[in-house]
């Protein structure tokens, strides 16, 4: 090589274009290859599915919720449009799943991933639902069948591996970026799946969902909490489908967004350290789901909440009589949800741990109104969180990222001003673990009965329990019919029978 030839190499970008980055072409084998096998991984799915819309009808409730949703456009009608469950709403396929999305992510109630990086993986099915309705509802129009709920449920299993294997080695919020960013990544995969894309069209949009960058996580903490960190899973999910659809219209991919030198995510965002899988995909995540069963508070919460309403009891007529409160957990909730100082509204209290065991301490249980200002304002609330002593247990953070524990430890004990003490009330895993499932699961349909009767009747309410409660029944019903039930109003579709 002669020096012109070397100097022209030094300072020229190689433009050989490569194959997909091996995680696009992973993933994209995954999301068209794999067909879930054995019983387990459907039926959580189902129920995964069940208490994420059942969390979304909770929500709309609350007026800062409902307030998001709806056409951008007042009065925009779609044509063969997505239904937003509990509204009267039909929108387009990418305003849809920001609106589903969003009321399942409100109240901090759906089911949550724990490992290096955290996430609620059922903030998918806001992308899930979208596609899969207006797909069925564009495959009705040229006369072809619509897809089943069964096709849902099996799009959730691999949405949920995708977000959950990608976080078990991978901490973005180390470097500041959001978890919604793996909802994204996860969503445009399995929407473009559920439109019709191929193994090629998959890595695509992936590629695009990279290319997007990350989030920055500063609306989740203090001192900058507010309800973007409710509505921040419905806008990555609105993404993917944007992206999915874009991609599906012709729209070209970019293989090496990931590992690119210098302009790829992980030299630009990442600290140069390769994105990989910890795991084979399969449905390891779905299987293990924690869901927020009884508490809508963050999860490395949940124990401390559950410990302070067991000890409601021994202290609800000595509130005044305590001298501090005893808070022992895991190095992550010392990171993202310990709190002193003001806060500026629900978003804010419903990550804070202080809060948390405070309410369960002088109200003997924790419910979304919980975080609302009426409540707030009651000075006990502040003059108990300013005697709470936050410290971690080594023990407790060795078992949080141990792969047989997974353990969400919290321990409460409360001393008093004579001396004396309760007892310490130590809880590993929170009520919607995996290793209490038996004891879980019906508190969970009975929660989402709860969240059915407040927006539908109770004739009607009762009607969709009977769907969503047999399994092979649920699996075998139109997408369609299901999104029908779901709505409220007169859409001017009419429902598939059931």
């Amino acid at each position: 090589m002669n020096d012109d030839n070397a100097a022209r190499e030094a300072t020229a970008d190689s433009n050989i274009r490569p194959a997909p980055d091996a995680l696009l072409r992973e993933i994209a084998g995954y999301v068209t290859g794999y067909v879930p096998t054995g019983d387990l991984a459907r039926q959580t799915a189902r129920h995964a599915l069940l208490d994420a819309v059942g969390c979304g009808l909770l929500a709309l409730g609350f007026p800062e919720c409902a307030k998001l949703l709806g056409p951008i456009v007042p009065g925009t009608v779609v044509p063969l449009g997505v239904h937003v469950p509990g509204t009267p709403h039909l929108l387009d396929p990418v305003k849809a799943a920001f609106d589903i999305g969003t009321a399942i992510r409100w109240l901090d109630y759906n089911d949550t991933w724990l490992a290096a990086e955290w996430g609620h993986p059922s903030d998918n099915y806001g992308a899930i639902l979208a596609t899969a309705e207006y797909a069925s509802r564009q495959r009705l129009a040229r006369g072809e069948p619509p897809l089943l709920m069964g096709d849902v449920l099996d799009a959730g299993i691999k949405a949920y591996e995708i977000q959950g294997v990608l976080a078990l080695a991978n901490s973005f919020n180390r470097v500041g970026l959001d978890h919604v960013l793996l909802v994204r990544v996860a969503s445009t995969a399995v929407a473009t799946r559920l439109l019709g894309g191929t193994h090629a069209q998959i890595a695509d949009a992936m590629s695009h969902a990279w290319l997007d960058g990350g989030t920055l996580r500063a609306y989740r903490h203090a001192p900058n909490t507010g309800t973007r960190k409710s509505w921040a899973a419905g806008d990555a999910a609105s993404r993917a489908v944007r992206l999915a659809l874009l991609v599906l219209a012709g729209e070209r991919g970019y293989p090496s967004a990931l590992t690119v030198p210098r302009w790829g995510f992980q030299d630009v965002l990442f600290g140069g350290r390769p994105i990989g899988l910890a795991r084979p995909l399969g449905s390891y995540v779905m299987e293990n789901i924690l869901f927020k069963v009884a508490y809508p508070a963050e999860f490395h919460a949940q124990t401390a909440a559950e410990a302070a309403i067991r000890l409601h009891a021994q202290i609800a007529g000595r509130i005044e009589e305590i001298a501090s409160v005893e808070l022992t957990t895991q190095e992550s909730a010392v990171r993202i949800i310990s709190k002193i100082g003001p806060l500026h509204n629900p978003a804010d209290r419903d990550h804070c741990l202080q809060y948390i065991v405070a309410i369960g301490l002088l109200h003997g249980t924790l419910a979304a109104e919980h975080y609302e200002d009426a409540v707030a304002i009651d000075p006990r609330m502040d003059a108990l969180r300013a005697k709470m002593v936050v410290a971690e247990d080594p023990r407790y953070s060795r078992d949080y990222l141990d792969p047989e524990r997974r353990s969400i430890a919290n321990a409460v004990q409360i001393h008093f001003l004579d001396g004396t003490c309760t007892e310490r009330v130590e809880i590993a895993y929170p009520l919607g673990h995996h290793r209490r499932r038996e004891e879980g699961l019906p508190l969970l349909v009975e929660k989402l009965a709860r969240n059915l009767r407040t927006r539908f009747p109770a004739e009607h309410a009762e009607r969709l329990l009977d769907v969503f409660l047999d399994h092979e029944r649920f699996m075998a019903t139109p997408v369609t019919t299901v999104m029908e039930l779901l709505a409220t109003g007169n859409q001017g579709h009419t429902p598939d029978k059931v």
